[in-house]
């Protein structure tokens, strides 16, 4: 154990966490997302029987969003004919902001298609079980300025 970790990141999660570097992307996918197929070039961490909220929450505790970039955060877009509400959106923008002066104005959509395609040259995937639709969520890696 580790003081001042969220205990939701396993040392495995942790360990992919250091290595990604400036400009490396992670996808924290929903339960439905397929995260096996699109992560064959990545690495692919489960959290089943966690929600993307409680895991994203925990990461930016520990993960600095890129600045050099309008959108560090991006929403993986709503099919058009889809009539499908997305509250979640609304709690990812709450986390967000705790851990990041722009908040919302980071957030941007990808359209469905271009977002697998963005997820498969992702550093990793996080697997969970999150059942709300469109609730993946995937966040550019930024800097850690020294003191």
């Amino acid at each position: 154990m580790l003081k001042g970790i969220p205990q939701i990141l396993s040392p495995e999660l942790l360990k992919v966490l250091c290595e990604m570097g400036h400009s490396d992307r992670l996808v924290i996918s929903d339960g439905n997302f397929p995260a096996e197929s699109m992560g064959k070039n990545a690495i692919v961490i489960r959290c089943d029987g966690h929600g993307v909220p409680e895991i994203l929450d925990a990461i930016l505790k520990v993960f600095p969003l890129d600045t050099y970039v309008k959108n560090p955060v991006n929403l993986m877009e709503v099919m058009p004919g889809d009539d499908v509400e997305t509250p979640i959106w609304q709690e990812y923008e709450k986390i967000i902001n705790k851990y990041d002066d722009r908040g919302k104005n980071c957030i941007g959509n990808i359209e469905r298609f271009a977002f697998y395609e963005e997820a498969k040259k992702g550093y990793a995937i996080i697997a969970t079980s999150e059942k709300a639709l469109y609730a993946n969520i995937m966040l550019q890696k930024g800097v850690v300025v020294g003191d």
